[in-house]
C-alpha cells in the first residue's frame, strides 16, 4: 500500500559500529618503565649534591651490604647520621691484599730456603740465613754463628765471601717482586772500642746494612726498590738473654706487609714505623 500522499517512505538503517579489541596492557609496562627511569635518574641528582662522608656510606653499603648491616646496627645507620662506614668499606679489601701478599711471600720464603739449602759453598762455611714471615712480613736475616765472623769481619764492615753469595742468591729472588725492602743492621753489646771514640755500634750497624744495600743493588734489584736503611747497633738483640750472642750480630732483609690485618693495626704500624725511624736516626746512606 503506498503511503499516504503518494511519498515513498525510506527508512535509513545505521550501524553501530561496536568498540575495538582489548588494547592490552603493553603501555602500562612502558610507562612504568618510564617513571623508574625517572626515579632513578632523581636518586642520582640526589646522590651527587651530597657530601662526600654520605656518599661514602651509600658506596660502602651497595660495597658489602651484609657488613654494612652487622657494623652499623639498628638506629645507627650511616646515612642518618652522616657517618662513612669506612672500615666496613675497607676491610675486605685489606683482608684481600694481606692474604695474596702472605701467599706470595710464603712461596719466596721456601724459594730462597731451597737455594741456600742446595749450595754447597755456604754450607760449607756454616752461613746461617734465616728467613720467615712475620706480623710485619717477609723477614730475612744472615746470622753470625761460631765466633761471629762469618759474613763480617769483627768490628769491620767489609763484607766476606758468604755475604756476597748469600745476598747473591737472595737479590735474584727479590728481584722477580716490586715490593719495597728494608735493611736493618744490628751488632751485639759488646763495647766498641775505636781511636778517638768516634766510631761505635751504631755506625757498624749502619755501616753493615749499607754495604748489604750495595750488593743488592749490584746483583739487580731495581732502583728505588730499598726505602730504608736502619742501623740498631744493639738495641734489638734476637738472643735477648744473651745480649753479647754472636746471633745478635745480623742483617735484616725486611719485606712490609702494604697493609696491616686491620685498623688497629695500622695505628699500631705506623707508631712502630715512627718510632724506629728516629731510633735509627744514625743510620747512614753511603753512595
Amino acid at each position: 500500500m503506498a503511503p499516504r500522499g503518494g511519498k515513498k517512505i525510506i527508512i535509513v538503517k545505521k550501524k553501530v559500529a561496536g568498540h575495538g579489541g582489548h588494547h592490552g596492557g603493553s603501555w602500562k609496562v612502558a610507562y612504568a618503565d618510564f617513571v623508574t627511569a625517572m626515579m632513578a635518574f632523581f636518586m642520582v641528582m640526589w646522590i651527587l649534591g651530597m657530601d662526600d662522608k654520605t656518599k661514602q656510606a651509600i658506596e660502602g653499603y651497595f660495597a658489602n651490604p651484609v657488613g654494612y648491616k652487622k657494623g652499623y646496627g639498628a638506629g645507627s645507620s650511616p646515612l642518618s647520621t652522616g657517618t662513612a662506614p669506612t672500615n666496613v668499606q675497607k676491610t675486605p679489601l685489606r683482608m684481600i691484599v694481606r692474604s695474596t701478599e702472605q701467599r706470595t711471600f710464603e712461596e719466596l720464603k721456601n724459594a730462597i730456603l731451597e737455594k741456600v739449602a742446595s749450595n754447597d759453598s755456604l754450607k760449607a762455611l756454616k752461613a746461617l740465613v734465616d728467613v720467615k714471615v712475620t706480623n710485619d712480613g717477609l723477614r730475612i736475616e744472615l746470622v753470625e754463628t761460631g765466633s761471629g765472623d762469618v759474613f763480617f769481619p769483627l768490628g769491620s764492615a767489609k763484607m766476606k765471601s758468604a755475604t756476597m753469595l748469600a745476598l747473591q742468591l737472595i737479590g735474584t729472588e727479590l728481584a722477580t717482586l716490586q715490593h719495597p725492602v728494608i735493611l736493618e743492621g744490628h751488632t751485639d753489646a759488646a763495647q766498641f772500642s775505636s781511636v778517638g771514640g768516634t766510631y761505635g755500634n751504631w755506625e757498624l750497624s749502619a755501616d753493615r746494612a749499607n754495604a748489604a744495600r750495595r750488593a743488592l743493588e749490584g746483583v739487580g734489584l731495581s732502583d728505588g726498590r730499598i726505602v730504608e736503611v736502619r742501623g740498631y747497633a744493639a738495641t734489638k738483640p734476637r738472643i735477648t738473654d744473651d745480649p753479647l750472642s754472636a746471633a745478635n750480630r745480623r742483617i735484616s732483609i725486611l719485606l712490609p706487609f702494604s697493609v696491616a690485618p686491620d685498623g688497629a693495626a695500622d695505628a699500631a704500624s705506623m707508631a712502630q714505623y715512627k718510632a724506629d725511624s728516629m731510633h735509627a736516626s744514625l743510620a747512614k746512606r753511603v753512595p
